[in-house]
């Protein structure tokens, strides 16, 4: 009793859950049908007159629809076994077909192919002539037999249209999904690109500058009362390196303004200010020997590229290494530009040299976003070396 009860409570939840679409339709095609067929009935003789069982078969095909997209194959049988039933009882003719053809044509629509063909390949004879033999009429003459087919084969036709033409809908509704989540997928990739490449300017920018400042802050307190003209050179070095560190910072924010948006004024980074980067490693008491041969014109993002590895290599000199004497080595090599930071320091730290600080790593990015790779190890004996190589497209150069 229980058991009962549920599904009966179950049943009605899906019929109020059913769309109002497939309820009215279900009204409509219960009005058709029980409707025409009872003033039909008016006009036949010879026929079983309709009772309470010939009103409830039906009203039973009309009712189901409004579940027809939730049980489609129970659907249609129930609409095949009650007008089954009717015409075998002999019950009235008239527009008795109408949910059996909506139930069909659901099932099929819905990918139900194989029961909607087996329904129609068992339903055409016993419609067609089994009705006739239980019920002693005389069978259908072929014309009609053959109408009936042709009428058949128009409803299957006019189905398989439309579900093809709802799969077909279907699949651009999928493939617009996925071209929004693709698009939405590359909006996140080029942020994260582009918030990496922010943080990797303003580590570079801040990096090498406060680096410079905390060198010579060091040393004017440690010459303030002894050799106060040092200090004065200390301080002053402080001041450039903070002026052009604000500099850097206001060209890096001016490029994230929008293209509608002023452009930033600063010029882009180059070897060719490579030179500054020197001057400020000696004010630290740094040697610097530089070797510049490269090529003099170069894509500005190989420029830039070359010109940060090189900024980054001395931030990290002065900062860790402890070394006396720096060289730098720019030149072109087999279509490469290649560069060369070397100390003679005791090396940089174990997480640093391993590529676990944001410097090293923010070096190996540089390069491997123009398809170049990147070195930095301790040397032989003593020191530290970084060693790029970027490629340059469209130069062919001798080898250095």
């Amino acid at each position: 009793m229980d058991g009962a009860t549920s599904g009966v409570i179950s049943a009605l939840r899906w019929l109020a859950r059913a769309g109002r679409g497939d309820i009215a339709l279900a009204a409509a095609a219960g009005l058709v049908q029980v409707g025409g067929t009872a003033l039909a009935a008016q006009h036949q003789a010879g026929v079983r007159v309709l009772d309470v069982t010939g009103y409830l078969l039906l009203v039973s095909g009309p009712a189901v629809l409004a579940v027809r997209r939730r049980w489609p194959v129970a659907v249609l049988a129930v609409a095949y076994l009650t007008t089954l039933c009717y015409r075998l009882l002999g019950y009235p003719g008239g527009p008795i077909w109408m949910a059996l053809i909506v139930a069909f044509g659901t099932a099929l629509v819905l990918g139900h192919r194989i029961a909607a063909y087996v329904s129609l390949l068992v339903g055409y004879p016993c419609f067609v002539w089994l009705v006739d033999l239980m019920n002693g009429r005389p069978l259908p003459s072929a014309w009609m037999a053959g109408g009936i087919a042709a009428w058949l084969l128009l409803l299957v036709a006019a189905s398989e249209l439309f579900r093809n033409r709802r799969a077909v809908a279907h699949a651009s509704r999928q493939r617009a999904l996925e071209e929004q989540r693709s698009q939405r997928e590359a909006a996140r990739r080029q942020a994260i690109e582009e918030r990496l490449s922010i943080a990797r300017e303003l580590h570079d920018v801040l990096g090498h500058s406060l680096s410079l400042i905390n060198v010579q802050a060091g040393v004017a307190l440690e010459l303030m009362d002894r050799k106060p003209e040092q200090a004065r050179t200390a301080l002053s070095a402080i001041k450039q390196a903070s002026k052009e560190a604000l500099v850097d910072v206001q060209s890096v924010l001016a490029s994230l303004r929008r293209p509608d948006e002023e452009a930033p004024r600063a010029p882009a980074p180059s070897i060719a200010n490579i030179p500054e980067l020197v001057r400020h490693a000696e004010a630290t008491g740094l040697v610097v020997e530089v070797e510049q041969a490269a090529p003099s014109s170069l894509p500005s993002n190989v420029e830039a590229a070359a010109y940060r590895i090189v900024q980054e290599a001395l931030t990290n000199v002065v900062r860790h290494a402890g070394a006396t004497t720096v060289s730098i080595r720019v030149c072109q090599q087999e279509g490469d530009l290649v560069v060369v930071v070397e100390d003679d320091g005791r090396g940089w730290p174990g997480s640093a040299a391993a590529g676990g600080g944001n410097g090293i790593r923010g070096m190996h990015d540089r390069a491997a976003a123009l398809g170049g790779r990147l070195t930095a190890a301790p040397k032989p004996g003593s020191g530290f070396r970084v060693c790029a190589r970027l490629p340059v497209p469209h130069v062919t150069g001798r080898p250095a």
